[in-house]
């Protein structure tokens, strides 16, 4: 059973709806994909019962980024990457989960590794294969969807989904999403109010969103995430698929890869340890 106590409650009146302002702008600038055409993106602002909601977490030019929550004891390494977990037989209620990740000043990440992993609909964990666990990365929008099922219930918790996520370059936030008017989440020691996705129906399906807001400082201008160089020398390149298990060296020292993925300026290991390990 996860343990953690709750972290202190931001201030309401520095709440500030800029990234309602900020989707708008993304979705008028570039290609909306279906999975937010006429769904999730309504849900971000809208209760069922049409009544506007707090952001979750704010975004407000450099406060309260998405609090971490404990890992679990049911995290494995190395998931394939995808991002629709069913398959075919599973049991369970359709769920579609949708947002962006932000950066401290607001504007959108792009390249943000996250890695999602939950409970079947009986509440069971696969240890031993990689069923309901994957990763993918934000577009160029720092938008992400995710396509799996509700996850059930098993004894000490509330309904949530884990989520690890790693900006290039930067720190591990590990923390967890959940679901509003669960009556377990009264009785869930790690529950946060905070870390509520906004939930509706839709024709026997659910459709989820929640935006992320991560401690990645930003300065004016396009390009929120860092540029970083060509590595001078080993054999890690930026540009070259890697596949779970691949080995590099990188500044004279070994490197196994965990996770398959695209090698991008700024991921050089040792610096995105969710995607490398040292041999």
């Amino acid at each position: 059973m996860d343990h953690e106590s709750h972290p202190p409650q931001p201030d309401p009146a520095r709440l500030v709806p800029r990234k309602a302002v900020l989707r708008a702008a993304l979705a008028a600038t570039a290609a909306v994909p279906v999975a937010l055409i006429g769904g999730p993106a309504l849900a971000r602002t809208l209760t069922a019962g049409g009544v506007a909601v707090p952001l979750t977490p704010a975004c407000d030019d450099g406060d309260h980024p998405t609090p971490p929550q404990t890992e679990g004891p049911y995290f494995k390494p190395n998931s394939p990457m995808r991002t629709s977990l069913l398959e075919p037989g599973m049991a369970g209620t359709r769920l579609t989960v949708t947002g962006y990740v932000f950066g401290r000043s607001c504007l959108p990440v792009s390249g943000v590794l996250m890695d999602f992993w939950q409970a079947d609909a009986n509440g069971a964990y696969d240890n031993a294969r990689y069923r309901l666990r994957g990763h993918q990365f934000t577009d160029s929008r720092g938008s992400f969807a995710l396509t799996t099922i509700v996850p059930g219930l098993y004894p000490g918790r509330t309904r949530h989904i884990h989520v690890k996520l790693q900006a290039p370059g930067r720190p591990v936030l590990t923390t967890q999403l959940y679901f509003p008017n669960e009556p377990r989440n009264n009785t869930d020691s790690i529950f946060d109010p905070r870390l509520l996705m906004t939930v509706r129906d839709a024709g026997g399906a659910r459709e989820a969103a929640f935006d992320f807001v991560l401690d990645v400082p930003q300065g004016p201008g396009p390009t929120p995430t860092p540029t970083g160089s060509t590595p001078p020398g080993g054999t890690w390149t930026v540009g070259t698929t890697y596949r779970a298990g691949d080995r590099v060296t990188y500044g004279g020292r070994g490197y196994v890869c965990l996770q398959a993925h695209t090698a991008n300026p700024g991921w050089e290991p040792p610096n995105v340890p969710a995607l490398w390990r040292a041999a």
